[in-house]
């Protein structure tokens, strides 16, 4: 015979949306003892590395994408501006939904230029020495709506 904490742990493993489902109606109805708190803090921890994640990579794509613009100026499309457009929106929303999020972006600023550089390089066909070794652009720069690097 199988506990009740075994079986919602297998819960988790075999269907995860259930589990959820699970967890909350016990959360709801106040029932603590039965809720399987090992991976519902995991789940949580998961959530926060998630949303950093989607940050940087929304600022990689940026950074890209204003590099592309500033030095391959003959190359400029409606597509390379949209991106730019959306990856904006996403950190913005980032940022607007989870305040906190400001400051690890400042901390991943400069990491996040050298791979968009690695990128850069990559999509344009440039000499990596094409690029400034440091971001050329300040954060404020980057995230606003009005700045296109010439």
């Amino acid at each position: 015979m199988h506990s009740f904490k075994s079986d919602y742990q297998t819960l988790y493993e075999t269907d995860y949306l259930q589990w959820i489902e699970t967890t909350v109606k016990q959360l709801r109805s106040q029932n603590y003892e039965s809720v399987d708190w090992e991976n519902l803090i995991e789940e949580i921890e998961d959530m926060g590395r998630c949303e950093r994640r989607s940050l940087e990579s929304n600022l990689i794509v940026l950074l890209l994408h204003l590099l592309k613009w500033q030095y391959q100026p003959e190359y400029r499309s409606g597509s390379w501006e949209s991106s730019i457009i959306e990856h904006r929106r996403r950190i913005k929303k980032s940022l607007k939904e989870s305040p906190s999020l400001k400051h690890y972006l400042e901390s991943i600023f400069a990491e996040a230029y050298i791979e968009a550089v690695k990128q850069a390089k990559a999509e344009t066909g440039l000499p990596l020495e094409t690029f400034p070794t440091q971001c050329p652009y300040e954060l404020a720069e980057v995230v606003n709506d009005e700045f296109l690097p010439e």
